[in-house]
């Protein structure tokens, strides 16, 4: 059951990592790479490292894509026409 739910998660973090560079939009990609964290965290908690997991969740799928979002809005608002940032 284990090995299923491995394959699982590897395919969806490889998904979602295809998706980050097959999206069109940057709010897309930043969503994706959102979930490629989310799809990590959970393999590393089937892994039994919780604290890398804790690491990850903090990191990957939380703090790097709200720092992106951020500075996507900050050139957004710089821009005289913001679809330029898309």
């Amino acid at each position: 059951m284990a090995e299923i739910l491995n394959l699982i998660l590897i395919i969806g973090m490889l998904g979602s990592a295809l998706l980050v560079v097959r999206v069109r939009g940057v709010v897309n990609a930043i969503v994706a790479f959102s979930a490629v964290g989310t799809f990590l965290t959970l393999l590393f908690l089937l892994l039994q490292a919780p604290d890398v997991a804790l690491s990850e969740a903090a990191v990957g799928a939380v703090a790097v894509p709200m720092v992106l979002l951020i500075s996507l809005a900050k050139i957004r608002s710089l821009l005289d026409d913001p679809t330029e940032a898309d």
